[in-house]
Order: C-alpha cells, then structure tokens, then sequence
C-alpha cells in the first residue's frame, strides 16, 4: 500500500533535469529512475539486466519496486531469491516478513520475522509482529458479525479509496488515468490521484473537475481525501510551490526536492465550490497536514501530521475553533490514540466515536482500524474492530453517513483493484464500544483465585493441534480467563509454559513448546498484557502427565493431555 504512504507521509517529485550522459549504461539509468522514485520504468530495466546478471542489488531492486507498486505476490517471490544471498540488507528481511503476513503465511512470517529481530533486535517491536500474525490467525478463524461487499459501482481495476458524503453525492480519490497530460504518476505508472463524484443519478463516476460547480481547481497534483462540513471542504492535495522554496533531499546526487501534503480550504458560494486559503498550519518546508475530518458542530478538526512535537511518525491531531472563527493552534490526541509508529485517517461520528488507522497498536498487519470515544485529549483505549473488517493488508477510512452503513478502505488480496472501498452494517454488540470489562469477563475474573509464588497450575483447555503452536479457539477462551485474573493483580508477574508430547525428536519437541510458549505470551500482550510480567519458557517433552513417553503406544487423547500449558507465580 505503498500509495498510502505517498499520501500520508512526503510525496516525492523530480523537479530539476539532468542532462543524461551519452551511451549511459543500463544499471545506472535503472538506479538513476529508481532514485527518483519512477518504479515503473526502473522496474523493466532491471528485469532486462535479470536475465544477464544475478547480482543481488538486481534482484533487491526488482523486489523493492514490486512492493512499491503493491504487486505484492510478485514481489514475495523476489525477496524469497534475495534471502538466499549472504549479504542481503536485513531491512529487506522485514519486507519480506510484512509481504508474507499480507500474503496470510503467517508460520513463514513469524520465522522471518524473528531472523529480522536477531540481527535488528526490538524486543517490543517484534512481540507486537508475532502477536499480529497470531491475532489474524484467531481473529479470522472467529470472524465477527460483520459482512464486506465490495462495491461495484466505486471501484475499478486500479486504486480506488477515501470515500466522503455531501448533499446525496459520494466523492472519493483514484489513480485510474484521466488520458490528461501531465496526469499520470511516474511511480506507479498509473494516473495522479484524482478526486471522483457519483451522484444518485449517475451511472458511472465522474471526475470532480468535470463535475457541475466544481471546475478545474486542482491542476498537476495528487488530490484526496476530502471532508465536507455543511459550504466548507478541506482537501488534501500535494504541495505546488516553487521548488527553490522547498527543501531540497540531499541524500541522492540528483536535484529531488520533498513535496508534503497540505489542506486547502474551499468554500461553497451561489453553487460553486471555489478555493479560499490554505489551513492556517500549513508548514510544507518542515512537515505534512492532511486527512482532515470534522465534527458534526463544525468546532473541531482532526488530521494526520508529522509535526514536530508528535509521539510518532505520523499522528492524529485536533484544532478547535476560536471565538473569532480562527482555527486554534494543534493539540496532539495523545498517547492512547498515537504511538510511535503511524496514525491516519481520521473520521468522526455524528455522535462522536473517533474511527482511524494504526499501525502501532495490536492488529492483524498493515493499518489496522480502531474505535474510541472521548475528545480532544481524552480518549477511552481504542478498539480493534477484528476481521472482517481488518485484514492482513491495509484497512484505513473508515466512515459513516448514518451510523450503521458503514464504508472503509482496504488494499486486501480479494479487491477489484490495488485499493478498494468496501461496505457494510455496523451490528452490535461485536462493534459496542465498553469503557469498563463486560460482566461475564469480571465474573470469570472473581472465580479465579492466584496461586502463591512459585506454585504451577495448569490452564485446563489450552491444547495445542499436533505439531501446530497456533492458538485454538478453545484455548483463547481459556487465555481470556488469565487476562482477567493478570487484570484483577496488575503487579503479578508469571512464567508462562508449554509441553509437548513425547513423539518427534527431544531436541524439536523443545523448539516446538517455546514457539507454543511465545505463542500465549504473545496472545495475552495483545490483549494489553505488559510484557516485561510475561515469561514464556518450552519444556518440550521432559515434563509429562502419563505414561506416554518415548516408543510407548497411548490414544490421542492420553498425548493431547500432555500437550498443555501451565503458568507460575514469579512475583
């Protein structure tokens, strides 16, 4: 979703020209377009040179620009040829394990995933990657009540999201080509971001400058979201000012200049939409502004930044307005809404829940989206909203008109195109936002009693598939029971254990009950656990129930019993 980011962070424009040199060999003009971003076009040369050459800044290449352009099944293959090389960057390792996990191979991403972080090492960071390959697992095996419909009459073969309403009218930004000169993105090779208009009465989208009362407002420039409130909209566009006002990026040798993002302001007059300003706290020399949402009173706005100040890459702030009319100076939402990685897309209810994206937060891959209620600075613990409405792949622009028809965006496997917009019906309670625990958790959580320090229990129910370290429906329920009773005692810390059976090798049967281990540890820190009071420990098979060790025949049942899970008291 590499087109998200174009939006959500720099977009990155060639704006001076370089006299090619004669007779430029194929390598340099494939780096020379690689380094200013022209994906497509490097792309073929570097798979001309493939056929010669294996060279493994090649075959890094080709997998990089097919990632960049969301070819994301191509792309897996490439990195699988890369990490048969000794001298491979490790970052490549990481997009391989993010391409496996969109790609739903989660055991081949948690074992990417873990080779990353052994030369890289997060232990934070790569807790929350493994609890997200297991949470997508779960998540899809016990799906809410939710149904997506891709919608037909919205998307097209290439990238269509960011869907808004006003007056009866759906408008929404794409990249399919207009056939306008100047349109088309050197990227990706499709067309510039353009924002679309569909009507009740219209049989197929319409591009906003060809719409009535619209014109041609934006010329050269990627354009969307848009957000209305009442004769007021604010679009996000791309940076048009001259390039001597703009930083210069001095990490490459040739004249690349950043273009960020920023908001405009238009206002509705006698029936047309005309531009105004620009929001007050525009900076594009320094930072970007953009995917503005409105509440339903018109007095506060929220938008995605990387402004300094922020927790994150990239986070979600708010301005409210003045007494004179005047946007008052940015206040981040804070760190229940933002962490250090990206937050964007935001969207307001009309009765206040705060819908956006998150790659910080526990969730299945990719953005992921979230609810919260609150204001401002003062926000309840988001929640994920779990499959099917987040996927393995990027879900972000969650909106609503009424409430209960719900629209988001989502670049997963099964769309139309690289993006698609998707609806469905909020149904409750799987989507009822709770501030305190419901009553059957807290009960369960009452019936559990802590063991003393240093004694061992085990966790009736929570039993593994042979050979298997996925957590099973069963056992989640179980789990759920420990979250409660580690909620009710914040300062109890535990070691958490996993047995196998005695078949297979001693030696695999020992790896096998420490990713079983990590396995539960990294479920109970997805369900907001702190880590540092988790230790997960593999014993393998030297710890037994029964009689059924090594060459002794015994029923499933007798090995199922063996393969269990137990917890101790450490403090």
């Amino acid at each position: 979703m590499r087109r998200i980011l174009l939006f959500l962070l720099l977009t990155i424009v060639f704006l001076g020209q370089i006299k090619a040199q004669e007779q430029q060999r194929p390598i340099d003009e494939a780096d020379r377009l690689y380094e200013r971003y022209e994906y497509a076009k490097s792309l073929d040369i570097y798979l001309q040179l493939s056929r010669k050459t294996s060279e493994l800044k090649v075959v890094e290449r080709i997998a990089e620009c097919l990632r960049q352009m969301n070819r994301y099944e191509e792309a897996e293959q490439r990195y699988a040829q890369v990490m048969k090389y000794n001298s491979f960057n490790p970052l490549h390792q990481y997009h391989y394990a993010e391409i496996l996990l969109r790609n739903k191979k989660f055991d081949l991403a948690k074992t990417q995933y873990k080779n990353y972080f052994s030369k890289v090492p997060d232990a934070e960071m790569m807790a929350r990657k493994l609890a997200g390959c297991d949470s997508a697992v779960l998540w899809m095996a016990r799906p809410t009540s939710q149904t997506l419909h891709n919608d037909a009459r919205l998307n097209g073969r290439l990238s269509d999201w960011g869907l808004s309403f006003d007056q009866g009218r759906l408008f929404f930004t794409s990249d399919r080509n207009t056939g306008v000169k100047g349109s088309v993105d050197k990227r990706t090779g499709n067309g510039l971001y353009t924002l679309y208009t569909l009507g009740p009465e219209d049989k197929t989208p319409i591009p906003l400058s060809s719409a009535k009362g619209w014109g041609k407002l934006f010329k050269g420039q990627h354009q969307g979201p848009i957000a209305f409130h009442q004769d007021t909209a604010y679009v996000t566009v791309t940076t048009d000012v001259a390039a001597r006002r703009i930083d210069r990026d001095k990490n490459v040798s040739q004249r690349l200049y950043t273009r960020r993002l920023q908001l405009i302001t238009l206002v509705k007059s006698q029936g047309d939409w005309k531009i105004v300003n620009g929001f007050p706290y525009n900076d594009v020399n320094k930072y970007a502004v953009g995917h503005a949402a409105v509440t339903a009173d018109g007095r506060t706005v929220y938008f995605t930044s990387d402004m300094e100040g922020g927790i994150g890459k990239t986070d979600i702030w708010f301005c409210e307005k003045q007494a004179d009319g005047s946007w008052g100076k940015p206040v981040n939402c804070g760190p229940v809404v933002n962490t250090k990685e990206e937050e964007a897309f935001p969207f307001v209810s009309a009765t206040g829940l705060l819908y956006y994206a998150s790659k910080g937060l526990p969730g299945m891959g990719g953005y992921d989206l979230f609810s919260a209620s609150g204001s401002g600075k003062s926000w309840s613990k988001p929640m994920n909203l779990k499959y099917p409405v987040n996927s393995t792949s990027d879900d972000f622009c969650l909106v609503t008109e009424n409430g209960s028809e719900m629209y988001l965006s989502s670049d997963r496997q099964e769309g139309k195109g690289s993006d698609d917009i998707y609806s469905f019906t909020m149904i409750d309670p799987p989507l009822k936002l709770v501030t305190k625990p419901e009553p059957a958790q807290k009960d369960v959580a009452l019936v559990l009693t802590p063991p003393k320090k240093g004694e061992a229990i085990v966790l009736k129910n929570i039993y593994y598939d042979l050979d298997k370290s996925d957590i099973r429906s069963d056992a989640a329920l179980e789990l759920d029971k420990l979250v409660a009773l580690l909620k009710q005692y914040p300062l109890m810390k535990i070691e958490l254990s996993a047995h196998t059976d005695s078949r297979a090798l001693d030696r695999y049967n020992l790896a096998l009950s420490q990713r079983r281990a990590e396995a539960a540890v990294a479920y109970l820190i997805l369900q907001g656990i702190a880590p540092d009071r988790l230790v997960a420990k593999g014993y393998g098979e030297t710890r037994l129930l029964n009689h059924c060790g090594n060459g002794v025949s015994c029923s499933e049942a007798d090995h199922q019993l063996n393969r269990r899970t137990e917890i101790k008291v450490l403090d």
